[in-house]
């Protein structure tokens, strides 16, 4: 009996010590590439450099990768995780603290498989799951346009707030092999080139899931393209609410025309709304720059990705209560006078705003979304200065934490979300507390890339 027991353990601790193996395997494996490591590309040409420069248009790398106060690219932005502040490092080709002697296989491993050129681990703050699937021919493009297009930066990297307990990265080789895919994308032979276009642009180098996609208990987007069915339905996120870019008739654009998003995506505005919060700084600095095509690819993917009325709730009408109330004076509650003080005068007693300037609140996502940090984010702390082709608009949301109390915007916001046919509901005065203390007014100054 104790010769079996004794060879039981043994098979035991040779599967045990297999499975070990096969983990170290995992996690300190180098991921392949389809770039060959030793030979260094040729020189490029000017229209590869341009091309990486649009390829960076599109995956608006400048978004994370600087500041207000530094040079493109240099890094040093933070950002909040539930395990601490992450700080974006410098990818300017510079030898000591950017990626100057990064290869090109290197480079490919860091961005599409979230590999640094030492083997640690990148946390997925980095959007490497849509990376990924970026094609070979992009990802050449815009190793080019770093390495000879970027100007090199002598800024040092920071390191992260997350705890030593909490900071081991190498878990992250198995968090890749449940939630990434490693191919790049695959066009859909049941639909035309504009669509297949406009998905690649979607689910790749524009990584549109990051913010809109809601995450899992292990902070994995949910899904990565149109075949899940919470693939871009909307997501909290830092202090802000991405909203669904489905066609979801509240939520998200089922009410808008492929024109529309277009338009939207183009100019900052539409009749619907105008960019704010993250989204001005994407618009700022990436979709503006898309070509028309590129656009029009992208308007019609997202339009042809259904909503979900369960989910979605009945469709918003709008009620003309509110106005004739609030024009004949007779709704005499604080947040009326509120209403009345401080938004009236651009958002316009009907509600309806003054478009394509300045966004409707009656029927606009932050007032019919149960989510309701946008509503509070943006009252609180403004909205940063949409410039398109430029030209700085005359118009944006002032910051009113000074004016207004807790109670005060509570009470108007809980206004706005209940009326013209509204239905995202009351705001607490807790969660304007909390907003309050964790962010901070938006800067007059956004981040506008020069990228010669």
């Amino acid at each position: 009996m104790t010769d079996q027991k004794n060879g039981k353990l043994r098979v035991f601790l040779l599967i045990l010590a297999a499975l070990l193996i096969a983990a170290a395997w995992v996690a300190l494996r180098t991921p392949a590439s389809p770039f060959d490591s030793a030979a260094a590309p040729p020189p490029p040409s000017a229209e590869l450099i341009q091309r990486g420069e649009y390829v960076a248009r599109q995956a608006d790398c400048v978004a994370c990768h600087s500041t207000p106060k530094s040079k493109p690219f240099a890094g040093g932005l933070e950002m909040a995780t539930p395990l601490g502040a992450i700080y974006a490092t410098n990818i300017t080709p510079d030898r000591g603290s950017g990626i100057g002697d990064y290869s090109l296989a290197e480079f490919d491993r860091a961005l599409r498989h979230g590999v640094a050129r030492d083997g640690h681990r990148l946390y997925p703050v980095m959007p490497y799951p849509s990376y990924a699937k970026m094609s070979d021919e992009d990802v050449s493009a815009l190793y080019a346009y770093f390495m000879h297009g970027v100007k090199p930066v002598v800024q040092a990297n920071q390191e992260s707030d997350i705890p030593w307990s909490l900071n081991v990265r190498w878990p992250l080789a198995f968090w890749n092999l449940a939630f990434t895919s490693p191919h790049p994308y695959q066009p859909d032979p049941q639909q035309d080139a504009l669509w297949n276009r406009g998905a690649y642009l979607v689910q790749g180098a524009g990584h549109c899931g990051s913010c809109h996609t809601p995450r899992g208990v292990a902070m994995n987007e949910k899904g990565l393209d149109g075949g899940h069915p919470l693939y871009l339905s909307g997501a909290l996120l830092d202090g802000w609410y991405a909203p669904s870019l489905r066609g979801d008739v509240n939520t998200g654009i089922g009410r808008w025309s492929e024109a529309e998003v277009v338009q939207f995506l183009k100019t900052g505005r539409n009749q619907h709304a105008v960019v704010f919060g993250s989204m001005a700084d994407a618009f700022n600095n990436s979709t503006q720059f898309l070509s028309d095509q590129d656009l029009q690819a992208i308007a019609r993917y997202l339009k042809s990705l259904p909503g979900d009325p369960k989910r979605d709730g009945d469709p918003w009408k709008y009620d003309t209560g509110t106005t004739t109330a609030l024009a004949a004076q007779r709704l005499d509650s604080p947040a009326a006078r509120t209403y009345m003080a401080k938004c009236a005068a651009c958002h316009a007693v009907d509600g309806r705003g003054r478009a394509p300037w300045i966004p409707p609140l009656a029927g606009a996502v932050s007032s019919l979304a149960k989510e309701d940090a946008s509503a509070i984010n943006v009252t609180l702390n403004g909205s940063v200065r949409v410039v398109a082709d430029g030209v700085p608009d005359s118009y944006r949301m002032p910051p009113f934490r000074s004016q207004l109390s807790d109670a005060e915007i509570a009470d108007v916001l809980s206004f706005i979300r209940s009326s013209w046919g509204n239905h995202g509901g009351a705001v607490k005065v807790d969660d304007v507390k909390t907003l309050r203390e964790r962010t901070n007014p938006a800067s007059s100054n956004p981040i506008i890339l020069q990228m010669r």
